[in-house]
């Protein structure tokens, strides 16, 4: 079979992989996941600052994320 599946991931301006802000997110006041939450440790670690305390949504946390991996240049 030669035919190949069309992957929209590939497309240059796909609206699947746009990047929205957290704060229209339709989950962004869930939880924190826990994969969110082990990269932010991932990262603190690194920057070396404290974890976040509190309650963090998923939302914050992705804000959080960014922020931490703009201040260690992984953006």
């Amino acid at each position: 079979m030669t035919d190949h599946l069309h992957n929209p991931k590939l497309n240059e301006h796909s609206a699947s992989n746009a990047e929205k802000d957290p704060a229209n997110w339709v989950s962004g006041n869930e939880p924190i996941t826990g994969a969110q939450a082990s990269y932010l440790a991932t990262l603190c670690e690194e920057a070396g600052v404290e974890l976040p305390t509190g309650d963090l949504t998923k939302a914050d946390a992705s804000r959080q994320i960014d922020e931490m991996k703009a201040e260690l240049g992984r953006e």
